[in-house]
């Protein structure tokens, strides 16, 4: 027999919503802000050679080119939260959405190298803004009992916007024969795969028109109608409504507008667990997996592989991301989030070890045949077992695991961490790769293992919990 707070959170049952088309609806529409995300994050991957091309760059230089839009993720992940509290997620995703279609244009219109810069910046708070917005709008419409999977829906969305974004830069290449700096549309064909990402951008905003907003965010404005319409919209007609309003309104009580000083500890700076979320979210970069999206044309050209094949081999790549998240999105609610995270660290710290074992076989920018394959191999290996684990899981976890009274300005706060760490391992490949290619790997590897018994000693599972379980 179920409680009356099981029947209201849905979690005495897994049935699903009678309404789970719409829900589904709602988190997709939601998720487009992650498809922007991937799709910008890794559009830049096409672009890479001829940016240091056209403005007769170093490594160091193109490198803070590509990386300097983290900066702005940062930023933007650091005030989302407090932004979506005071005006809430929808209208934080249209202000996102301008700022992506902005990005867009600029970039692709770029007269010298430091507006270009100036331009990913926009981009990268945009980005930072949807990062935090994303899985804290799905787990706040989501019900209990599918939670897990709709918040995959973000991960999912990601993993196709990178994909889509070099099936794109592909095709761009090929109207351009092969060269990216070839005309297009009276643009070289690197402008135009930046330009592209308007579209997205404008369908993002558009469809942030036709989503209700969080029922959390509408009780805590005092829109107490719009918000038990929208909990019957997104949990079904059977569900206690009193019941669960109530039990909304207790933990909105017992919480106040989060301030950066709730999220302080007596000893070690942040509470515990914002320190183990900040921890989720340098891992899941510490391993290298935007290595992958942003370089991995130019990867494979320092070994040896042409072009068209390179920009062939990161597409195939991006596929490989897409079926390792449908993989996630099958077992996060039945094998729980823990699990999956464990099985990918060990997949990534052997996938990850193989290539550096591969590129210390490099000679000038050749490898032998063997090592080659294993490198391709093993490269597509660590892809499917990031998106499988760490991909997906990171973001149900940020989703999830802070307490009601904080989750907006932790989440931002381990969004934040996210981005400075993707910032340091973008920032630095391509003088660490100029150094010593397998070094680098090596070092990747390293934190493939250390995050084995970060997982098991301080991370704890939240499958099937209510958000207000989490105190």
């Amino acid at each position: 027999m179920t409680t009356s707070a099981e029947r209201a959170s849905g979690t005495g049952d897994s049935t699903p919503p009678e309404h789970l088309g719409h829900v589904i609806f709602i988190t997709a529409a939601a998720a487009m802000g992650g498809f922007l995300f991937g799709y910008d994050s890794s559009v830049i991957n096409g672009a890479v050679e001829a940016i240091r091309d056209k403005y007769d760059i170093g490594s160091g230089t193109l490198a803070q080119v590509i990386a300097i839009a983290l900066i702005g993720c940062a930023i933007g992940a650091a005030t989302a939260g407090r932004i979506a509290d005071r005006i809430g997620r929808i209208r934080c995703m249209q202000i996102a959405s301008v700022l992506f279609t902005i990005s867009a244009i600029g970039s692709a219109l770029p007269f010298a190298l430091w507006d270009l810069a100036f331009w990913r910046i926009i981009g990268g708070f945009a980005i930072g803004m949807a990062s935090v917005i994303g899985p804290a709008y799905i787990a706040e419409v989501s019900p209990p009992a599918i939670r897990g999977r709709l918040a995959s829906f973000q991960q999912a969305a990601i993993v196709l916007g990178i994909a889509v974004s070099q099936l794109v830069n592909y095709a761009i290449l090929q109207g351009a024969n092969g060269d990216q700096r070839g005309k297009i549309i009276g643009l070289e064909a690197w402008q135009v795969m930046l330009g592209v990402m308007v579209i997205p951008a404008v369908v993002y905003g558009l469809l942030s028109f036709t989503i209700p907003e969080s029922p959390r965010y509408l009780l805590s404005a005092g829109r107490d109608a719009q918000a038990r319409s929208v909990l019957a919209e997104v949990e079904g007609k059977d569900v206690d409504l009193d019941a669960r309003v109530d039990e909304i309104r207790t933990a909105m009580r017992r919480e106040h507008k989060a301030r950066f000083s709730d999220l302080l500890g007596s000893r070690f700076g942040f509470l515990p667990i914002v320190w183990i979320g900040i921890g989720l979210s340098m891992f899941q970069q510490l391993v290298g997996i935007n290595v992958a999206f942003y370089y991995s044309s130019t990867l494979w050209q320092s070994v040896g592989i042409n072009p068209s094949s390179s920009f062939l081999y990161s597409f195939t790549t991006s596929i490989v991301n897409i079926i390792g998240t449908a993989i996630a999105m099958v077992f996060v609610d039945r094998v729980g989030r823990r699990p999956l995270a464990l099985i990918g660290s060990a997949g990534m710290a052997v996938s990850l070890a193989l290539e550096a074992w591969a590129f210390s076989y490099r000679q000038g920018t050749t490898l032998p045949t063997a090592q080659g394959a294993v490198a391709l191999v093993a490269a597509h290996v660590f892809v499917l077992f990031f998106a499988l684990s760490w991909g997906v899981v990171v973001w149900v976890f940020l989703g999830e695991m802070f307490p009601n009274k904080i989750r907006a300005a932790a989440l931002g706060v381990a969004a934040s961490a996210q981005w400075i760490a993707n910032w340091a391992i973008t920032a630095s490949f391509p003088s660490l790769a100029d150094w010593n290619l397998s070094a680098t790997y090596v070092i990747y590897t390293c934190f493939a293992i250390l995050s084995i018994p970060f997982v098991v000693f301080f991370v704890k599972e939240t499958k099937g919990k209510t958000l207000e379980e989490m105190g």
